[in-house]
């Protein structure tokens, strides 16, 4: 609750009392609810939860019709109240019946109230209603309102989930009981297979203390939790001294996490207005959640795994409970079962018995699944429901690299596993030996493979994957890890490190791209309907010139003496290039002026990640500009008008399909006629056949995650690229919807190496 609000702290204390009090869970839900009214000078509020086959049903109110509890709902994305729990975010208006989401349910009475603010309840990172208040005037609620109104809502969500007003099995998992074998299919995070018996990893902490009398004494709980958690972490480093690089950098920065003064003085904040440390601990976890899980692109998304583990392990700490599966008796071979996992949690568990990682969640940016890589465990991630499909002691098969799960397999299954095991030894062999060979093919085309990167332990896979350099580092991870924008100097010594770390290859930097889905804590902006296609990226940084300059003047600091490449994201116009390029000529010119020794070179391109460039590109290539680089996610989202973060449309269109083949032809043949570097960097550069066909047609530079660096350069090494590429082109006038199988075919036909 915010500390600016004078009643936060006497209303948080007639909650404590409430929930304390004897009755019912109902009847002290009934009187929460008109606590908050009475508290907030409201004239309605009303809780609403959500049940099974996602409806919202009003549970208690305070001011709407008493007959409407318990019988009006709503489905998630239906009304206000539904709108909130979709996208998990507040919802102030001041007009509630003028808003294109209002739904009107008569039984409830609200006819009067015309404004409504509300919030969702979230309990173990996923959304379990919405609390609401309403007024009969027009009222303009106010921030600080609806900071106190979330802390309100984190505290109805523990009263809500522990009270048993929700049937158990809509709330959490629960187990089965079947006895036959059972496939399930999931997203491959890291390749491999492994067969083990399941473990359920359980790390979350269920908060019971909710609210506190004495501020410093739980601020005093907190420091000493803070303290032990960072003992345990620099043991577990001290542990992982021989571990794989990849996984002590990882642990190194989850360390830092620890001591990030941001997220300490959050949880402070909290304590200092009444709740608990755990309670604290738990509202800035929440808010986090909900903050990162609107974030579509995976790398950014997957910092919220080291956030959920850090809280946890405080919450441990405060509470005293280890009650991790690493902490007890396992098998001699675990397949761990776990929602999510942050990366000390996996180190926590002995590598040798640990023979694979199943996740509801996740993604393949996670530093879970970094450190998994690390060290050769397979991680299958996005399979919803598993903890009612696999059962603690089951026999289960990790197969990585398809993506799919057995459960209770046959012995047929079990001896296909072997094989498979004895056979990914073998090509991870192969390609440790091609490490510090070139991506060379057979007919002597020579193609830089660099590798994209946004933290600090991104710039060790250099060095593991023999890569030509960084294609793209995202310089927006600073901006949303920070509480606050930040200064000009952090921003030039981190600048300094990444290019310090890279030696004497290159580094391309992005310059920020946030807005849209990447939300930052300090920037207010107006809820989008299409935010993919609103106030995001470039267009926020020449609306907002100061923080681009700010942005430039540390990397121009940064790179003094050394080469600095940097692209501007989301450009749509030649115009708006011309005006980023003219902000990092201002801050060249100012820095001359200050004395600054400039960088030793300037290379200065764009990133063509929206279709009206390509249809200006005749005078693009005609700035000083020098070079272009294709966003293959969203140049391909956006021609296709289908949501990569959409599953039911995202596999609808295929990258090697006709229409994408002659964009990339075209796009090439207009930058090599004006002796313009081309290159491309997402996902379609880390995936082989991809890779190929991108060379066949004409890309020298490909930029790519750093796990495919091995299976893309032995598929360079072993393609004619003059028998590939007539095929290729003959393939872009075709009327079909994709072009993938014919490709794969000759491939297998020519004995080029995609597996």
């Amino acid at each position: 609750m915010s500390l600016r609000d004078p009643n936060a702290r006497s209303l948080l204390g007639r909650l404590r009392d409430v929930m304390a009090g004897g009755g019912s869970p109902q009847d002290r839900l009934d009187r929460v609810t008109a606590l908050i009214a009475k508290g907030m000078g409201t004239d309605v509020c009303s809780c609403y939860v959500l049940r099974a086959g996602e409806v919202l049903e009003l549970f208690a109110t305070e001011g709407l019709t008493q007959s409407a509890v318990h019988h009006t709902r709503l489905r998630v994305g239906e009304g206000l109240i539904g709108e909130i729990a979709a996208i998990a975010q507040p919802l102030r208006v001041s007009d509630a019946w003028a808003h294109p989401r209002f739904v009107y349910r008569p039984e409830t009475g609200e006819d009067v109230y015309k404004s409504l603010m509300g919030v969702p309840l979230v309990h173990g990172g996923r959304v379990i209603g919405v609390l609401a208040v309403q007024n009969r005037e027009g009222r303009e609620y106010r921030e600080i309102e609806q900071e106190s109104l979330e802390t309100v809502a984190m505290v109805l969500a523990e009263l809500l989930a522990g009270a048993g007003l929700i049937p158990r099995e809509e709330l959490g998992p629960a187990s089965g009981n079947a006895v036959l074998p059972l496939r399930l299919e999931g997203t491959s995070l890291n390749p491999g297979i492994g067969l083990g018996t399941a473990v359920y990893h359980q790390p979350e902490v269920h908060v019971t203390t909710l609210l506190a009398d004495d501020p410093e004494r739980e601020l005093a709980r907190l420091r000493a939790a803070m303290d032990e958690m960072r003992e345990a972490l620099d043991a577990l480093l001290a542990i992982t001294a021989t571990a794989p690089s990849e996984s002590r950098d990882v642990l190194r920065t989850f360390r830092m996490f620890a001591d990030d003064t941001g997220w300490i003085n959050r949880i402070s904040e909290h304590i200092q207005a009444g709740l608990s440390a755990e309670a604290a601990v738990r509202k800035v976890d929440n808010d986090m959640r909900l903050r990162l899980s609107q974030v579509s692109d995976p790398y950014i998304r997957e910092r919220l795994h080291d956030l959920e583990d850090l809280a946890n392990r405080l919450l441990r700490h405060l509470t005293g409970e280890r009650g991790t599966a690493a902490k007890g008796d396992l098998p001699d071979h675990v397949i761990l079962i776990c929602r999510t996992l942050g990366p000390a949690e996996l180190l926590d568990y002995d590598p040798e018995r640990l023979r694979g990682v199943i996740l509801e969640e996740g993604s393949p940016g996670m530093h879970a699944v970094i450190v998994a890589k690390a060290l050769d465990i397979p991680v299958i991630g996005r399979l919803p429901g598993v903890f009612q499909r696999i059962a603690p002691l089951d026999p289960v098969v990790v197969d990585g690299d398809h993506g799919q799960v057995f459960v209770r397999p046959g012995e047929d299954v079990r001896e296909a596993v072997m094989r498979g095991i004895h056979e990914r030894k073998r090509r991870r062999a192969e390609y440790d030996r091609l490490r510090d060979l070139p991506a060379e093919t057979q007919d002597g085309v020579r193609v830089r493979l660099m590798i994209n990167a946004g933290l600090m332990m991104d710039m060790e896979n250099l060095g593991a994957t023999g890569a030509d350099g960084v294609g793209l580092y995202r310089t927006e991870i600073p901006f949303m890890a920070r509480p606050s924008l930040p200064s000009v100097e952090s921003q030039t010594s981190l600048y300094g490190k990444v290019l310090a770390l890279a030696g004497d290859r290159p580094v391309v930097f992005r310059t920020i791209d946030v807005g849209g889905d990447k939300l930052l804590p300090y920037w207010q902006s107006q809820p989008e309907d299409n935010p993919a296609l609103g106030w995001r990226s470039a267009r926020i940084t020449l609306d907002r010139p100061a923080i681009l300059r700010q942005q430039l003047r540390a990397l121009l600091r940064a790179a003094s003496g050394r080469a600095l490449d940097v692209m501007f994201p989301m450009i749509a116009t030649v115009s708006e290039y011309r005006t980023a390029r003219h902000a990092l000529e201002l801050e060249l010119a100012r820095e001359r002026e200050r004395g600054t020794p400039p960088p030793a070179s300037i290379r200065v391109g764009t990133m063509l990640e929206v279709p009206s460039l390509l249809w200006h590109l005749p005078a693009l290539v005609q700035e000083p500009i020098d070079f272009i680089s294709v966003g293959s996610n969203d140049l391909f989202q956006f021609t296709f008008a289908a949501d990569r973060g959409n599953p039911r449309v995202a596999s609808r269109y295929d990258p090697l399909s006709p229409p994408v083949l002659s964009m990339l032809r075209h796009l090439v043949e207009v930058c090599d006629a004006a002796g313009k570097p081309l290159s491309l960097c997402g996902e379609m550069a880390s995936r082989p056949l991809d890779a190929l066909v991108l060379v066949a047609l004409g890309f020298r530079t490909l930029s790519l995650a750093a796990p495919g660096m091995g299976p893309v350069k032995r598929a360079l090494r072993s393609v004619d690229i003059g028998r590939l590429r007539p095929f290729v082109l003959g393939l872009s006038t075709l009327p079909h919807a994709s072009v993938r199988d014919r490709l794969a075919a000759f491939a297998r036909d020519n004995g080029f190496l995609l597996d």
